[in-house]
């Protein structure tokens, strides 16, 4: 084993708020070594992941968000389900728990919605009525919701290290991912029938009139989940046709932004996103491979099999242990140092595959909102300009909410894998 003066090095960058890529590969540098191999096993790994054939859909759809951020997507949406459900008790709120999952996914991720929809949503909350630490709590836990929703980035990486099919996972996560959006909307309407905020009277041609103005981007959803289960395009070219068809919508028919100009801020923002995602991944390979090497996999699932009594008893661990993930952790490094360790336990006690990636993409939205360190906490302390302690105060309703909505996702295996089974994808 490495000797501990240089893995203490590694704790205290960490400790020190060193970037995950730098603490992941100098961990998997340093046990390689300590067990007199050459460390340029890393590297080779790293390599490795070139050879996933799902791996470009990653950019590709990241690249389809932006390009509707750029844009005026966002307004046209929102004027859309102002006009139809504006006139329900709380329809403000739930259209910005709608709108957030929207955006969160193409974007792949919750922080880029809360800084880039937080200017707009956040105001328009004030301005029908709704108190700032509802709105506040709203926007922060809201802003993850969409990961379980297709084609979102988080489900595609579980699919590729968990190696099961990504368009089996993206129909897993429809239910479950309707319910926690639900749950976030019925705590918009309960605050809606309290303080009587944001009811404005139906107005059929304003309706229609919003319809036709955004419904390109309207039938992205169904574009995108047509394409990519007619089988007519594999996952790569539904993402490729995606891209494509967010920046004929935004640069051409609504001319939002020049296509020079707005394709070139996109792909600078997206770039940042990805390239990121991507170095973690790399090195988090890497260090996953000397876990398997190491036989921790097969260890873990002989100390489950002495020590945990019942595959109830498990998921009730595994939530408490994925939930501290999430707060510690990103979705992204998270799905490729932790999914490898909890798969074999998890068919050890007869956990499907699907199941158990529903459950770990939910859990670690939780995560992005537990205290102190939960990613949107910060996030949304940074957008709104308020203070973290108010962030913390005004997302523990909503955290509570979600916590009962996973539990229910991970003791009724039914509502990920029914739809599943209905299909006959499984």
């Amino acid at each position: 084993m490495p000797s501990w003066p240089l893995l203490s090095i590694v704790v205290v960058a960490a400790v020190l708020g060193a970037p995950i890529f730098t603490i992941l590969g100098g961990a998997a540098v340093l046990l390689y070594m300590g067990d007199g191999d050459l460390p340029v096993i890393v590297a080779i790994e790293t390599y490795g992941l070139n050879t996933s054939p799902h791996l470009p859909a990653i950019p590709l759809f990241t690249l389809a968000g932006f390009v509707l951020a750029q844009g005026n997507a966002s307004e046209r949406l929102l004027r859309v389900f102002r006009a139809g459900v504006g006139w329900i008790p709380g329809g403000t709120a739930i259209i910005c728990v709608v709108l957030c999952a929207f955006f969160t996914v193409f974007t792949g991720g919750s922080g880029v919605t809360i800084l880039a929809l937080g200017g707009l949503l956040f105001p328009a909350l004030l301005k029908d009525g709704y108190r700032e630490r509802f709105s506040l709590g709203l926007l922060t836990a809201s802003g993850s919701l969409g990961l379980l929703f297709p084609p979102a980035m988080p489900l595609i990486l579980y699919a590729i290290v968990a190696q099961v099919a990504p368009d089996d996972l993206f129909v897993a996560g429809i239910v479950p991912g309707v319910l926690l959006v639900m749950l976030a909307a019925a705590w918009g309407v309960r605050e809606g029938l309290i303080t009587g905020a944001g009811r404005r009277k139906f107005v059929g041609p304003e309706l229609r009139s919003a319809l036709w103005e955004a419904k390109w981007e309207l039938s992205i959803p169904f574009v995108v989940l047509g394409v990519l289960f007619s089988g007519s395009a594999t996952l790569v070219e539904t993402a490729a046709f995606t891209a494509l068809y967010a920046a004929i919508i935004q640069g051409v028919v609504h001319r939002d932004f020049t296509l020079g100009r707005g394709l070139h801020q996109a792909f600078s923002e997206c770039v940042v996103l990805v390239g990121g995602v991507l170095i973690i991944l790399g090195v988090a390979v890497g260090f996953t491979a000397y876990l398997y090497d190491a036989d921790v996999p097969f260890r873990l699932v002989d100390w489950a099999n002495e020590n945990v009594g019942s595959r109830l008893m498990f998921l009730f661990g595994l939530n408490i242990f994925l939930l501290l993930v999430g707060c510690v952790m990103d979705i992204f490094s998270a799905t490729f140092v932790v999914v490898p360790l909890i798969v074999p336990v998890a068919e050890q006690f007869g956990v499907h595959p699907l199941h158990l990636g529903i459950i770990f993409i939910a859990n670690l939205e939780l995560g992005f909102l537990t205290p102190p360190v939960g990613l949107n906490l910060f996030l949304a302390s940074y957008r709104f300009d308020r203070p973290l302690l108010d962030v913390y105060r005004a997302s523990m309703p909503l955290l509570a909410i979600l916590g009962f909505g996973v539990l229910i996702i991970t003791y009724v295996p039914w509502l990920t894998l029914g739809l599943v089974e209905w299909l006959g994808r499984i």
